[in-house]
């Protein structure tokens, strides 16, 4: 069972690396946007600079972040979340022993 499970998380990983492949090469459909991690610019409160999921659309090997989405007050909670965990594993990793 174990077996299958590792099994099962490996395809998972590699259908979204090809989807992200996918939307990259070809772009994303006409009024549709993908999540995508990419370097923040400061929408939706995650620190500019930042490497985060964000929503995006993709064209010509180029991505623009989509503005302006409603944000429900637990995606709120959960952004705030990732971007504090994220500034922890970036201060973790970069101060000296």
């Amino acid at each position: 069972m174990l077996y299958q499970r590792k099994k099962s998380s490996g395809f998972s990983a590699a259908k979204a690396i090809v989807d992200h492949m996918r939307d990259w090469i070809f772009g994303t459909e006409s009024g549709n946007w993908v999540s995508m991690a990419v370097v923040s610019d400061g929408s939706y409160g995650i620190p500019e600079g930042l490497v985060f999921a964000c929503p995006v659309t993709c064209k010509d090997f180029d991505y623009e972040i989509v503005k302006g989405i409603n944000l429900t007050e637990f995606s709120k909670e959960m952004i705030s979340i990732g971007i504090e965990e994220l500034q922890d594993e970036r201060d973790e990793a970069t101060e000296e022993a």
